[in-house]
């Protein structure tokens, strides 16, 4: 069974419903549940800073007590967050969209990054379509802009 779940804001009542959910299909008998997250809320917490503020190390493992198998996210902001969960993390879509992407053969694709966290998977993303583009390199343009 795969749960499609995203963790927009309200990030705290989204996660809850997640949970909720999961709990349902463990009692509906579900053999096994993969919990896909698009956009997880606490992904760019991966440490506690400040006193009181929740974070993915203590949100992580809320998805295995509930009964999940298998958590699927689109893109954690930093790796190391997989390893704060007790369930296989796949974390990645970046091969998938590269694909996908250069399948439409865009003629003037650009990858922009909303923030300096984001340039080196932006360059990665931009680097592996091996189109070529405008510019002498090989690449897609990258851009970056200030929060």
């Amino acid at each position: 069974m795969f749960l499609w779940s995203s963790h927009l804001l309200p990030v705290d009542q989204h996660l809850v419903e997640l949970l909720v959910m999961i709990d349902a299909l463990k009692r509906a008998s579900a053999a096994r549940i993969t919990v896909v997250v698009p956009y997880y809320g606490y992904a760019r917490q991966d440490r506690k800073d400040k006193p009181r503020v929740p974070s993915a190390p203590s949100s992580s493992p809320t998805a295995h007590h509930a009964g999940a198998n298998r958590a699927l996210f689109v893109d954690l902001h930093a790796a190391q967050i997989q390893g704060f969960f007790n369930i296989p993390v796949d974390h990645s879509s970046q091969p998938v969209l590269v694909s996908y992407f250069r399948e439409l053969a865009l003629p003037n694709l650009t990858v922009v990054s909303p923030d300096a966290g984001g340039v080196e998977r932006a360059r990665f993303f931009a680097q592996k379509s091996e189109r070529p583009w405008p510019s002498s390199t090989s690449a897609a343009p990258t851009s970056t802009s200030p929060k």
